[in-house]
């Protein structure tokens, strides 16, 4: 029997209803993103991760390099790759879906950045009318040019971005000062309500949360011409499980 089609919007708010994680914590499960390179590349990734996070454009100071032979959720780590785990920024939405905030997840896509500052979104897709990732696509496109940040500070990212009734205002920063407490790194921009975010129109009354997307350090290892596939929201896992970057 075929699987029906399920839309993003769909699969965030399924996930935002098995998500445990607490920040205050730090404990529970976590949405996370896949990534396989070839093992012999693993030392090359480690360092751009570092780079990237040093730079401010990874979600979370949290990651797990996997050899070969790893379990991973029930997905084993193939011989000769290296399987790369990060945080999604997806998380975000799911902890304001279980505060009760009204939350209307709108899509992924590119932000270029000027000297460290994100100006625009230059490219998007919506969720609500896609069944794949739109970082995913966005990556497997070439279209980033995470590396010329991390070197010059300009260039293009991936991120998303997500609308909150402004009643919520202060509930919405009580999750992002809990986020950035237990280490999340990605919040671009959060706007005012009733105007557009980054280019991205956000509905009467709401404004608008701007997030890194979780897989920018893989499309900097990408851009050196180097082999990597990408699953975005891969599954839940125990945010134990994770390293911080600098244990690498």
């Amino acid at each position: 029997m075929q699987r029906p089609l399920k839309f993003l919007n769909h699969k965030i708010e399924e996930n935002a209803l098995d998500m445990t994680y607490n920040p205050v914590e730090n404990t529970g499960s976590v949405i996370y993103n896949l990534s396989l390179i070839k093992s012999d590349d693993t030392e090359s990734a480690i360092k751009i991760f570092k780079d990237a996070y040093a730079t401010g454009l990874c979600v979370s100071d949290r990651v797990i390099f996997a050899p070969s032979g790893t379990k991973i959720d029930g997905f084993v780590i193939p011989e000769g790759y290296c399987g790369i785990c990060t945080l999604c920024s997806l998380i975000l939405d799911s902890l304001l879906y279980q505060k009760g905030i009204n939350v209307n997840p709108i899509g992924g896509g590119l932000v270029e950045v000027e000297k460290l500052i994100p100006r625009r979104f230059t490219a998007i897709i919506q969720y609500e009318y896609t069944t794949v990732d739109p970082i995913t696509v966005m990556i497997s496109q070439g279209s980033t040019s995470v590396g010329e940040v991390i070197g010059g500070g300009s260039g293009t990212i991936t991120g998303n971005v997500r609308e909150c009734h402004m009643e919520s205002e202060s509930a919405v920063f009580e999750v992002l000062d809990d986020l950035i407490a237990a280490g999340f790194t990605g919040v671009l921009d959060v706007g005012a309500p009733n105007t557009e975010l980054l280019g991205v129109p956000v509905n009467t009354n709401y404004q608008g949360i701007a997030m890194i997307g979780g897989t920018n350090p893989i499309a900097a290892f990408k851009e050196t011409g180097r082999w990597a596939e990408v699953q975005s929201m891969k599954g839940l896992m125990d945010i134990s499980n994770f390293s911080l970057i600098s244990d690498y």
